[in-house]
């Protein structure tokens, strides 16, 4: 049986890295090739240190202006990259390469509050002042849009008016970390 290989993209402090890691750690057949982050002070490095993954830091040069990401994943060749936390816009060149090979959760109901800059907290802020009723995670496919990708799954849960932005946080991060290794472990048994 062929090891199916995952590559994760992270920007911050690593916890769905870690989550992943953790449902992932005691199969045989799925491995954690490495971790690459934009941030050389990102937390996700200390858990992968901890983790003992491998974890390489790159530079906005390296990622959009050069070959070099491109080429670090077409010599690992992934069955999935996943962007667990990542900020960045992919270039056209790296999903061209890999076509429905990327990944991403976002932490609202897309179409609704997608696009550049609406990632985390924003994202939070914006449903509690738009007073929606309801919220969830979005995994999708990553094209050379933000957040256009197609959608794999979708999964929501009730806002209610005394939530703070904190709490609907709180409430995404449920379904992140119960359902993101879920359908990771779903495309790759596909493959």
């Amino acid at each position: 049986m062929k090891t199916k290989k995952i590559i994760l993209f992270a920007s911050g402090s690593g916890s769905n890295v870690e989550n992943i890691a953790n449902y992932f750690k005691l199969r045989k057949d799925v491995t954690i090739c490495c971790v690459l982050t934009n941030k050389s002070d990102a937390k996700v490095i200390e858990r992968c240190n901890r983790l003992e993954i491998n974890a390489l830091f790159f530079n906005r040069q390296a990622f959009a202006k050069s070959d070099f990401i491109l080429n670090l994943l077409r010599s690992l060749e992934p069955d999935l990259i996943v962007l667990a936390g990542f900020l960045w816009k992919i270039p056209e060149a790296i999903t061209n390469a890999f076509p429905n090979q990327i990944i991403n959760i976002h932490p609202a109901l897309l179409p609704k509050y997608g696009g550049k800059g609406m990632y985390g907290m924003n994202v939070h802020n914006a449903i509690k002042e738009a007073k929606e009723t309801e919220t969830g995670i979005t995994i999708h496919y990553v094209n050379a849009h933000y957040d256009e990708g197609a959608i794999i799954q979708q999964v929501k849960t009730v806002v209610n008016p005394k939530d703070s932005a904190e709490d609907i946080a709180s409430k995404v991060h449920v379904l992140e970390y119960e359902f993101f290794p879920k359908v990771i472990d779903e495309l790759l048994s596909k493959q």
